[in-house]
């Protein structure tokens, strides 16, 4: 048992007097992590929940232990000790990505104070530094002197209030009721944007899915096609919804092209670039030009600026359309504050108590710098081009198109011929099966309805070698699944990659 012991007097609150024990509570989680982090070996343990949860289910949440040693032990075995670790380079599925120290700091310091970015008098210095990141990302992104912006939970939430802002802008335009209202996006957009259309209140049909070409960018053309039809429909297209790095293929909207159809059409357009925000301290920004021209931009610190959950912002061209998340409370930001100028940011947001998320980004900032993080994104993109080429000349994958970003969709492909339905099968059971051994996670999606596989590369240290070894291990994974007993009867003859028979 350790000396760590919160009494019940309290509930073990900081303070004055319990400074001292607030710091070795804190040493003590920290040296539990890092022993952790060093110690992980693979990505994943590959833990089922029918194992788990027993474990967490046994836990009496109405019986306290009292120290704070204890709680770690019990926290380790129901968590930290099969957590999936987003650092280890064989961590290769979704859009998370390994953390930059500093923000790991800011995030001690955020707990503790516990400020609240709602209004000036909760969150004093802490409203100045948000507003110095969002004058300092919409510098980046080229919006103008007007833009403005605010942190928000993560990408789902800046959509979701970029579109509330094209709505609301739509209708003091037009007068159209909801029902006409049309967003239009393409068909490998993010699923946030039919959710922020329902929680608007429009109508199902709303959000009309724009094809995409060969490289699963939305066909310029037929986003002029689509508005004309609305038009012609009687229906007021309130937005058009951009991507900047789709979650399926990173693949980038044309955006100045899309901004030259709204602007002439007078659509509101949206960029959301949730995943290419790392671009804008890239050498590669050049891939974003044309979002200066967007009305609001989505962007996630916590996918390409490697800070933690959560860390992300909508920003918007013009200030003046946030007036339409402005409400004021007495018992809170008096609209005689305005006239004070006094900085509440609740006045910007969809959220009241909020936190200082933008610390985060800040020390990462200021300890190291823009610059380092854009040289880390570009490694993850170098890295993605390399896993590119070695796909492209395995004879056992085919892989769907080539990155701009970092995200690779491929398949397994037998040495002969198999149904569709079989070669689905086998891609499948590699994947879950390299998750149950705990050596990789890699994600799946399908494509023209098939199943594939999928690398989500935001780790800059994920070597080649890494990348090879697991394509290695999908392989293996798959051919044993084709030639096990319960399914080897519908498998024909093997056939070696040199046309003879094994």
């Amino acid at each position: 048992m350790s000396e760590i012991r919160l009494p019940a007097a309290g509930a073990g609150l900081l303070d004055g007097r319990s400074a001292d024990r607030y710091r070795r509570v804190l040493e003590a989680g920290v040296a539990r992590v890092a022993e952790r982090v060093a110690a992980t070996g693979r990505p994943a343990t590959g833990v089922s929940p029918a194992e788990l949860e027993p474990l967490v289910a046994g836990v009496d949440l109405d019986r306290p232990l009292g120290d704070v040693d204890e709680a770690l032990d019990e926290l380790s075995r129901v968590y930290l000790r099969d957590a999936v670790y987003f650092h280890h380079p064989r961590y290769l599925a979704h859009l998370n990505c390994p953390v930059a120290i500093p923000a790991l700091l800011a995030e001690v310091l955020v707990s503790a104070v516990n400020s609240s970015l709602d209004t000036w008098d909760q969150s004093v210095g802490a409203t100045l530094v948000e507003r110095r990141l969002v004058r300092w990302t919409a510098t980046r992104l080229g919006l103008g002197e007007a833009a403005d912006g605010v942190f928000t939970s993560g990408g789902t939430q800046s959509n979701l209030q970029a579109l509330f802002l094209a709505r609301e802008e739509a209708r003091c335009r037009t007068g159209a009721p909801v029902e006409r209202l049309r967003v239009l996006t393409s068909a490998a957009a993010h699923f946030s944007v039919v959710t922020s259309a329902g929680l608007l209140g429009l109508p199902a049909d709303a959000v009309v899915a724009v094809p995409c070409d060969a490289a699963r960018t939305m066909r310029v053309d037929a986003l002029a096609a689509e508005l004309a039809g609305c038009r012609a429909a009687g229906l007021v297209p309130m937005a058009v919804v951009a991507t900047a790095g789709t979650t399926d293929f990173g693949s980038i909207d044309p955006l100045a092209a899309i901004a030259a159809v709204c602007a002439r059409d007078g659509v509101w357009l949206h960029v959301d670039a949730a995943y290419g925000c790392g671009l804008l301290v890239s050498r590669r920004r050049e891939l974003l030009d044309g979002v200066e021209l967007a009305d609001s931009v989505t962007v996630d610190y916590h996918k390409s600026f490697f800070q933690p959950v959560s860390c992300s912002a909508v920003l918007v061209r013009d200030a003046a359309v946030l007036r339409h998340t402005t409400h004021h409370a007495d018992y809170l930001n008096p609209a005689s504050s305005v006239a004070k100028r006094i900085p509440n940011q609740v006045d910007k947001s969809l959220q009241t108590t909020r936190r200082f998320d933008a610390l985060k980004l800040w020390l990462t900032l200021r300890v190291l710098g823009a610059d380092a993080i854009g040289e880390l994104f570009d490694e993850v993109l170098d890295r993605a081009e390399q896993a590119w080429a070695l796909l492209r000349d395995d004879a056992r994958f085919d892989v769907v198109m080539r990155p701009r970003l970092s995200t690779l969709v491929f398949r397994y492909r037998p040495d002969h011929d198999v149904s569709d339905e079989l070669c689905d099968r086998a891609n499948e059971h590699a994947r879950e099966e390299l998750f149950a051994s705990g050596e990789a996670v890699i994600a799946a999606t399908r494509v023209d309805g098939r199943y594939h596989l999928k690398f989500t590369l935001l780790n800059p240290r994920t070597s080649v070698r890494d990348i090879a070894e697991v394509l290695d291990l999908v392989a293996g994974h798959a051919e044993r699944f084709l030639y096990r007993p319960e399914t080897s009867a519908s498998v024909p003859v093997r056939a070696d990659r040199s046309g003879g028979t094994a």
